[in-house]
């Protein structure tokens, strides 16, 4: 059947099919290796395949095994599936060059491996910025504080766990001299200290930053600031499992222990954590003993994940790490208990 219309850019169901249509590349890549060189050969061959949806990288200590053998047999594995590689996107290239995925750049510098958020990645999000101050040179500072903060929180944790520092602090004064600029055009007719005074407020930190004079819900005064790149903690990314399936039942301890390290720094599910907390007297959901902060805590979903469980509290309870194996090991029904 003749194709006439595709999905939407961006659209949410573009992930889902292009991992369904590329499901198998990196199996059968890896068998073809090893059907053709022997096992013990493919395996020095280097040979390993990153993919994110439709975006994949492929990578091998032989640029003449991927032009020669990997790029055709890519290029026949897409084909069967109605696909081809666009060639404006593909190239071979040495890692000392660098390769942009992600809108990250990885690159070896002096023999070390740094990955950092790419220029095109970069260029891309400052124009989002200049067109949202330019769009609302007539808002109050306060408005224009609220429009930008999730863009620039947004961005920040986005490339928190790369080698992010010099970009912050590059995209910081960038930032800095367009909203200079949006405060001058709307007083062409003060000085630079008057502007510097009305917009940048001394903080908590002891520096000045770009902050507005608001009032609370509760009709108390605060201070409204913009979002601090620089301010933005560098957590390293812990790897995951090259073979963990989110949709495996056998997987779902990992999953779940996987979840709560990330979910640890979102102050959010701490309060969801108290409150399971609370609700169970402290108390492990399966063996009635204390929880502490000696013995730990996982958070536990009743009804699976990957069957179908929610994220509301009333599917979660609080387990001892050793109870929580336990369930999974053993497939065990953990009731609700009574809240206190």
């Amino acid at each position: 059947m003749a194709t006439t219309a595709g999905t939407p850019q961006g659209g949410i169901i573009r992930p889902a099919l292009a991992n369904w249509t590329l499901n198998g590349l990196e199996t059968e890549l890896i068998a073809h290796l090893g059907a053709k060189f022997g096992k013990s050969k493919a395996g020095k061959l280097k040979v390993g395949v990153v993919r994110y949806a439709d975006d994949f990288v492929l990578t091998s200590g032989s640029k003449e095994l991927l032009k020669t053998e990997i790029k055709p047999w890519i290029e026949a594995f897409l084909a069967v599936r109605g696909l081809r590689l666009s060639s404006a996107k593909t190239k071979i290239v040495h890692i000392d060059e660098g390769i942009d995925f992600l809108g990250w750049n990885f690159r070896k510098y002096s023999g070390t491996l740094l990955i950092k958020p790419s220029k095109k990645n970069m260029k891309a999000f400052y124009e989002k910025l200049r067109k949202t101050i330019s769009d609302n040179i007539g808002a109050k500072q306060e408005n224009l504080i609220r429009l930008l903060n999730p863009m620039l929180r947004g961005w920040a944790q986005y490339h928190s766990p790369v080698v992010a520092k010099e970009a912050f602090s590059t995209m910081e004064s960038l930032l800095y001299w367009r909203l200079r600029r949006w405060a001058m055009r709307r007083h062409p007719k003060k000085t630079d200290s008057w502007i510097r005074d009305r917009y940048w407020r001394p903080t908590e930190s002891g520096n000045r930053g770009f902050a507005a004079d608001v009032v609370t819900k509760n009709g108390n005064k605060a201070m409204k600031e913009l979002y601090s790149l620089p301010g933005t903690a560098i957590p390293r990314h812990t790897k995951i499992k090259g073979g963990y399936p989110p949709y495996d039942p056998q997987w779902e301890l990992y999953g779940e222990t996987l979840g709560q390290e990330r979910k640890l720094k979102n102050m959010s599910y701490r309060r969801e954590w108290a409150r399971l907390y609370l609700d169970q007297r402290g108390l492990c959901a399966l063996c009635g003993y204390e929880m502490n902060m000696e013995t730990g805590w996982h958070d536990h979903h009743i009804e699976h994940r990957v069957a179908g469980g929610s994220e509301a509290l009333g599917n979660r309870v609080l387990l001892h790490p050793n109870c929580h194996i336990n369930v999974h090991a053993n497939d065990l029904h953990v009731a609700k208990p009574v809240p206190a």
